[in-house]
Order: structure tokens, then sequence, then C-alpha cells
């Protein structure tokens, strides 16, 4: 695997669960602080799905899935071609399934703390690994526009 992938990964693993690490110590399961009002506040909460919370209380499914997902973006680590780009989305991608696996994992449920409002509507709360996933296949799906998901090494000069 790419050393940056790799980079990136722990860098945003690493800044996922601190973040996690620091949100149950000054918040309460539910407790709310607002830091913008009617925007944006810290909203500590326990996820026992996956996005808009699907598959509600099936951890092992997501758990599974989470699997499958790293191995295919393993897979197509090696398909794309390498640029900075490239190494940040999949980097961030991995880091962020590992982030949300770990919690899974370890207690059961993914720890989000994220909530915005964006005119009246309220998003689901999120964290750092759910920035990372998502803007880490907006940019894998960006590369597959440009045509940047077929990737030939070239073994020897042309003749």
């Amino acid at each position: 695997m790419n050393r940056n992938i790799l980079i990136v990964a722990g860098i945003t693993l690493f800044l996922d669960q601190i973040t996690k690490a620091f949100i149950p110590m000054y918040l309460k399961l539910n407790e709310e602080f607002v830091l913008i009002k009617d925007f944006f506040s810290i909203h500590y909460i326990q996820n026992y799905g996956a996005a808009w919370n699907i598959l509600n209380n099936k951890i092992p499914m997501i758990i599974i899935l989470s699997f499958i997902a790293l191995i295919l973006l393993y897979h197509f680590m090696y398909t794309f071609k390498p640029c900075a780009r490239n190494n940040l989305a999949f980097g961030m991608a991995v880091g962020g399934i590992v982030g949300n696996l770990m919690d899974r994992w370890l207690f059961g449920y993914v720890r989000d703390f994220l909530d915005f409002q964006i005119f009246h509507y309220d998003y689901p709360v999120f964290n750092i690994a759910d920035i990372g996933v998502v803007i880490g296949i907006c940019l894998l799906i960006y590369a597959v526009m440009k045509g940047e998901d077929h990737y030939e090494k070239m073994d020897r000069l042309p003749k």
C-alpha cells in the first residue's frame, strides 16, 4: 500500500478517535452544546446504525460491510492512477471506515457529535470518520469521471 495513503488514513483515524474520546468527557449522552444558534452544535449521541440510521441495530452486518468496503478500496488502490488527490481520497476513506469500524467493534455503536441545521433541516449527527468517508468517496467519484480509475503501469519502454 502506498505510504502516503497510510499517512492520510492514520491522520484521519487519529483525528476521529481523539475527538470521539474528548466529547464524552465534556458532554453527557444526548447533551448538546450550541456553538452557532440554528446552525451548528456539538451534540453527543450513540448511533446504532449507519448513515441516516439505516441498518439500525444491525451492527454485525455493518461490520461485515465495512470489511468488504476496505477490501474493495484496497483492490482499487492499485487500479487508480497514482496521484496526490487519489492518495488523499483513499486515505480519507480508509481512515474513516476504520474509525467507525473500531467504534462498532469496541462499543457496539458509533460516537457521533457534529450537528448542523441548514435551512431548518437538521442533518443527521456525524463525526470526523464520516467526513473522511464522504470526502474520500467524492474524490474517487471525481477520479472516475476524469478517467483515472484505470491505470496501467508501464513495465517497459515503448518500441
